[in-house]
């Protein structure tokens, strides 16, 4: 899972829980469906974890980098970019390189419902992370953390009864879940100024360049795939990273950002669906639950979190 797309300026700031206009539903339902893919495609892949992270923020860069450079307005923005927002950067990509490098081979651990629902903690440790900088978190919020640390307990206590790379998996998923939040934290310090295109051109080359040197020096094998894993990796990079973050972003418009991240927790179930459509993967009844408890726990973060900022402005 990535973090969560820009927030609009609060003078044309949707209704915190308000219902989308009709035309954005359609536009939310295509994101939802296009993340979703994401981790059932690379857990079906027959490829190296690493070397898919490698080429899904590779494939991403291609996309990013050039319109930075083309465009006048990015090119002056990325050129210009204050030593500062320029270390942030670089750090943020080190950790999304780090995200990735842990939750895409949590899914050949574990099943894919339990990777994306670990994975989609990232709010949870993003808010534990502003407490440590001295922020103040509202009630809701830490019920929330409550809520989603016992759901992570359960589940991976189930999965450790099934079997220790299960485990392994679950924590790996953990991990990317936290890296991510220090992602968001970061990266979100740099779009304060900076704009998106310009901060990922910076942020995903770094990441593929890190994941790179990770494949050559643990000796990954990053090519010869057949022509259906190229279809996937190919699929995960434009479908559920550019298609689907990308309206997101677009829903932003007209719908408040509580409302759009609460609609990509609907990635977990999506997922878990689809793997037991392609995959088989059927989760046990108290998996389900566990699962339910995490996001539920997730979404008390969520809406806590955007509904104090709403209240600060």
């Amino acid at each position: 899972m990535e973090p969560a797309p820009d927030t609009p300026s609060s003078a044309h700031m949707p209704e915190v829980v308000g219902r989308p206009p009709l035309a954005t539903l359609p536009v939310l339902a295509v994101a939802i469906v296009a993340i979703s893919t994401g981790p059932a495609l690379m857990a079906a892949a027959a490829a190296p974890a690493l070397a898919m992270a490698f080429w899904r923020t590779t494939l991403g860069s291609a996309v990013v980098v050039p319109v930075a450079l083309l465009q006048a307005g990015q090119r002056r923005h990325l050129l210009a970019l204050p030593r500062k927002e320029r270390r942030l950067a670089i750090a943020a990509g080190l950790l999304l390189a780090a995200h990735f490098g842990t939750w895409i081979p949590a899914l050949e651990l574990t099943s894919v419902a339990a990777a994306a629902a670990l994975t989609s903690t990232q709010p949870v440790w993003a808010a534990l992370l502003a407490r440590l900088r001295g922020q103040r978190l509202p009630v809701r919020a830490m019920v929330g953390i409550g809520v989603c640390l016992g759901g992570v307990l359960l589940l991976t206590g189930v999965d450790l009864s099934l079997s220790n790379d299960a485990l392994v998996g679950d924590l790996l998923a953990l991990a990317g879940g936290i890296f991510g939040a220090g992602y968001i934290t970061l990266g979100g310090e740099v779009r304060r100024t900076v704009p998106t295109i310009a901060y990922t051109a910076i942020c995903y080359p770094v990441a593929a360049l890190t994941l790179l040197a990770v494949c050559l020096l643990s000796g990954q094998q990053l090519a010869g795939y057949s022509a259906s894993t190229w279809l996937m990796i190919g699929g995960v990079a434009l479908g559920a990273q550019l298609l689907g973050h990308s309206l997101f972003n677009t829903a932003l418009a007209t719908t408040s950002p509580t409302v759009v991240s609460l609609a990509m927790l609907l990635e977990v179930p999506g997922a878990a669906l689809l793997a037991a459509v392609w995959l088989g993967q059927l989760p046990s009844t108290i998996a389900l639950g566990s699962i339910a408890l995490l996001l539920g726990g997730v979404a008390l973060v969520v809406t806590a979190s955007h509904h104090t900022r709403r209240l600060a402005k």
